[in-house]
């Protein structure tokens, strides 16, 4: 019997630094699927954003998340990692897997404003500060991907 391959959603997934080496972590809202933890700045890309280049989607996608903010984008991906929303999250009620790539930027300017999609944020310092303290599933191993890199 021939294997059933599997579809994912992509998700574009950027590792804002700041100039103390710190990244940017979003609260994630209890009730989402990261709740009780942190998730990064970026998000899916949208059926009509095909052909689009993957800059501007992740330009949108931190205009939607953080407006307002200034940074320089490092155009090549430095990690990846796999994500589960489980069905009671999604409108479809069927769990959906996420492919993440990330992206490594440096914070330029800018007040962050957040969207009502989190609670809050941090600049952590994952020099001193274990990253499975504030991420987890495909945040988490794209993480641990880019600072084994390091």
């Amino acid at each position: 019997m021939k294997p059933q391959r599997d579809f994912y959603q992509v998700s574009l997934k950027v590792l804002l630094k700041n100039h103390e080496g710190k990244f940017l972590f979003l609260k994630a809202r209890l009730q989402d699927t990261y709740g009780g933890f942190y998730d990064l700045p970026g998000g899916r890309i949208d059926v009509e954003e095909f052909t689009v280049p993957l800059s501007i989607i992740i330009q949108r996608e931190l205009e939607e998340e953080i407006s307002g903010v200034q940074y320089s984008i490092n155009p090549q991906p430095v990690a990846i990692g796999r994500h589960n929303i489980d069905a009671k999250h999604t409108s479809s009620g069927k769990e959906i897997h996420v492919f993440y790539v990330f992206f490594e930027a440096q914070y330029i300017a800018g007040e962050i404003q957040i969207s009502d999609e989190h609670e809050g944020y941090a600049w952590v310092d994952l020099t001193t500060e274990d990253p499975a303290k504030y991420l987890k599933s495909g945040n988490l191993e794209g993480v641990q991907m880019y600072l084994s890199q390091q």
